[in-house]
Order: C-alpha cells, then sequence, then structure tokens
C-alpha cells in the first residue's frame, strides 16, 4: 500500500470527537467561538445540533461520520483553496474532499473571515 493510501486511511480512521476539540480550540484562539464551528460543520453536513452531539457521544470515525451525514451542502463544491499545499477543488477521493472541505472552512472561520461569507 502507497504511503498516500496509508495516511489516507488513517486520517479516516480518526474519530470525528478527537478532532472537533481541535478544530473548537483552533478558532477560539483567534477570537471565534464554537458556536460558530458547529454552525459551519451544519451548515457542511446537515446535521443540526443534537445529531451533531450524537456523533460526537458516539466517537465515530470521519468515514462514519460524513457517511451518516443527513445531507452534504449542495453549495460545498464552491469551496475552494488550499489546505496543506492541496487545493480541495482538485482532491479526488470523495472523503477526503468532504474532511477537507471541512478544514477550509473551519480555517477561514480562524482567519477571521465573515460566517455569512463561510456559508456560501
Amino acid at each position: 500500500m502507497d504511503k498516500s493510501v496509508q495516511r489516507a486511511e488513517r486520517v479516516f480512521g480518526m474519530t470525528f470527537a478527537s478532532v472537533y476539540p481541535l478544530l473548537v480550540k483552533k478558532v477560539e484562539r483567534k477570537g471565534r467561538t464554537q458556536d460558530e464551528v458547529d454552525a459551519v460543520i451544519e451548515w457542511l453536513t446537515g446535521y443540526d445540533k443534537q445529531e451533531l452531539l450524537a456523533q460526537l457521544d458516539k466517537q465515530n470515525d470521519y468515514r462514519t461520520f460524513f457517511a451518516e451525514a443527513p445531507c452534504i451542502n449542495p453549495h460545498a463544491n464552491s469551496i475552494t483553496g488550499s489546505i496543506c499545499g492541496i487545493r480541495v477543488q482538485d482532491i479526488e477521493d470523495p472523503l477526503m474532499q468532504k474532511i477537507r472541505w471541512l478544514d477550509k472552512l473551519v480555517d477561514e472561520l480562524a482567519k477571521g473571515k465573515p460566517l455569512e461569507k463561510i456559508l456560501r
């Protein structure tokens, strides 16, 4: 198995509950809030607040978190730009693209972009 596939499998197997506090911490350091992170996640995935909390409680991995998402936002394809030097719109693996979309939205939040512009 090549290294990029191994790396992707490792990311897919990470629990969303282990990543979520890191996303919140990243934006809070920049003066943003957990509620704003939740709004971004809810916009992208279609989860409501209760469903998001249930996902955190279940300790689902990224693969399951996105597989159980009620509805990926139809405007998610408008998320563009780079994360870790990789253009999110060019990512071929659908699951990795969803993960990177989330990373990009949280990154925009941390950089101070207004929430109404992030939620395209």
